[in-house]
């Protein structure tokens, strides 16, 4: 099977710079929603500062060669999955309305049961050969992950660290799975890693690092940070 995703076939590195990704209804999708935050978002600066450095990192992931790239090198993927769940998520929370219904323990589960689904290897394949799937991955990762964060700002100091460090788990645990696993599992990422000097093997373990380590340590972050609030609160009380 000839695997061509939304981001167009695994690019050789001298020709990644050239591959912009210029997709006119992404483009649109950009400007609509950039002008829908403008008009009708918050007034607050901070917000709309928050807003800005999400739809910033946004179009790097889908319109700049790292879209490619991640046609190419599996790590390249889950690079670019970490990013879009524990950076650009983040950001979009806390810029917009907190919306979610239902307890944080439910967005913690449904948004780590989304995430293990898309990186079992036949659900990422279809992914990868089909412009729908890929969309599909891609909005149900970002919102499962918006949803989980605004729950995190709105949940009592205890529910809120609880579900961050189950979600570092829950990310450690299937990026050790990647690491591990003794032969490469990923049929799009075959060929494109050997061009880069990988083996499919080597890309993906280096998608597992990337998954357990940084990916799990921004969890662990938030967790710290709101566990020394939450003490810098007692003492203040107390």
């Amino acid at each position: 099977m000839i695997w061509i995703p939304y981001c167009g076939a695994a690019p050789v590195p001298g020709a990644l710079m050239a591959r912009w990704n210029f997709d006119p209804v992404l483009l649109l999708g950009f400007a609509v929603a950039i002008a829908g935050f403008v008009y009708f978002g918050s007034r607050d600066a901070a917000r709309r500062a928050w807003f800005a450095a999400a739809t910033g990192i946004l179009a790097v992931l889908f319109v700049s060669p790292f879209c490619a790239l991640t046609s190419a090198l599996f790590a390249a993927r889950v690079a670019h999955h970490v990013v879009l769940t524990a950076v650009a998520a983040p950001l979009l929370a806390a810029a917009l309305p907190a919306i979610p219904r239902g307890g944080i323990a439910l967005w913690a589960g449904l948004h780590a049961l989304v995430f293990w689904v898309w990186h079992a290897p036949p659900v990422y394949g279809w992914a990868l050969s089909s412009h729908g799937a890929y969309w599909l991955m891609q909005a149900t990762l970002l919102g499962s992950a918006v949803a989980l964060w605004s729950a995190v700002r709105a949940a009592p100091m205890p529910a809120a660290i609880a579900a961050l460090l189950a979600t570092m788990v829950q990310m450690g645990l299937l990026g050790a799975l990647i690491t591990f696993a003794p032969a490469p599992l990923y049929a799009p990422h075959y060929l494109g890693p050997i061009a880069w000097g990988f083996t499919p093997l080597e890309d993906q373990q280096l998608a597992g690092l990337i998954m357990w380590a940084p990916g799990a340590a921004v969890y662990l972050a938030a967790a710290l940070a709101l566990l020394s609030r939450w003490f810098a609160r007692e003492q203040a009380a107390a």
